[in-house]
């Protein structure tokens, strides 16, 4: 009886947007950052962040059993987790992924049947022929949504990769498609020795050099403006792409892979990171989602498995190229010149 096939699985993932819907509501409405401040009961925290009462007690206890907040003698408060990361005034907050995902993502994944039958994507530039990081980056509001949001999605990673590779043999470093720096920030913290750059659009540098700054590492981790199509990669010991790759189509990652061993000297190093998929192509769920995400995204982005990334790699030069977990589903990919 124990091995009948149960429909559990299937109705769990089915009606999983009910929990992630409120999660999203819950960072969306400061549920996470009002209790900082301490528990609070029903009545308080409901008129604090807005909710009205006939759905706030549902609201609330939802999240205490998804294991979001807890609950002791009618009074609610944050988890170890939630306080940490949910909290938007802590510099460990990730919530900006979850923002753009409750304003961008949630909407246009529904189009996923769509752009499953027709290989286009299905966001803010559907209709229009318009690229859409040219879209993202004239918005202020946007940009600064986006930048946020790539920061909580690699803040984890930053932090791991700036431990785990062997610094100490290099001076200098690039981070190519920087967005609002944490990789460079998590790294010139780590170390000391090193003086390193972000990369990126002319529009990113401002937050950029105010995230430096509140880091305190603005006197050894600097902006450059560029565009990575047009110019050559500024010159360093290490080159780091940190979700970038998987935006693009095939000739375009294989290229950016060039100008990066053209950037670095010998014995320098190129490090990728994404939420790289398994070879075998079976477990890494979040890679895949990842890719239909570039679907709906890009018009060519995809993600790609650690044998696809060597593989490029080694065609453009690079040797002893190594695949190692980072948190997750991220991996690096690191290769020498």
């Amino acid at each position: 009886m124990n091995n009948q096939p149960t429909p559990e699985n299937i109705l769990q993932t089915g009606m999983a947007f009910w929990a992630s819907k409120t999660l999203l509501c819950a960072v969306e409405m400061g549920v996470f950052t009002e209790l900082t401040q301490g528990a609070a009961s029903l009545d308080s925290l409901g008129e604090r962040v807005g909710l009205h009462p006939r759905g706030a007690r549902d609201f609330l206890d939802a999240l205490v059993a998804l294991g979001f907040l807890k609950r002791e003698d009618g009074r609610y408060s944050n988890t170890p987790e939630t306080d940490l990361f949910l909290d938007r005034n802590k510099p460990s907050y990730i919530g900006g992924i979850l923002e753009m995902a409750n304003r961008r993502l949630y909407p246009i994944w529904s189009n996923l049947t769509d752009a499953l039958r027709t290989g286009k994507p299905q966001n803010e530039c559907k209709d229009r022929e318009v690229d859409l990081f040219e879209t993202i980056y004239a918005d202020p509001a946007g940009l600064k949504e986006f930048l946020s949001a790539m920061t909580g999605v690699s803040h984890a990673a930053n932090k791991i990769i700036a431990r785990a590779f062997p610094w100490q043999g290099y001076h200098t470093f690039i981070d190519v498609g920087t967005a609002q720096g944490d990789l460079a920030v998590q790294i010139a913290l780590a170390h000391p020795h090193l003086r390193g750059s972000g990369f990126d659009r002319p529009e990113v540098g401002p937050v950029f050099r105010q995230y430096a700054e509140a880091a305190g590492v603005a006197d050894r981790v600097d902006f450059v403006p560029g565009d990575f199509f047009k110019d050559e990669l500024p010159q360093a010991d290490v080159v780091l792409m940190g979700h970038i790759l998987h935006d693009w189509d095939l000739p375009t990652k294989k290229m950016l892979i060039r100008k990066a061993f053209d950037a670095i000297p010998a014995g320098g190093a190129l490090i990728v990171y994404e939420s790289i998929i398994d070879d075998d192509r079976s477990k890494n769920a979040f890679g895949l989602m990842m890719s239909l995400n570039m679907l709906i995204e890009t018009p060519g982005g995809f993600d790609f498995t650690g044998a696809d990334c060597t593989g490029w790699m080694k065609g453009a030069g690079f040797s002893n190229i190594r695949v190692e977990p980072l948190i997750g589903a991220d991996s690096m990919v690191i290769g020498i010149k």
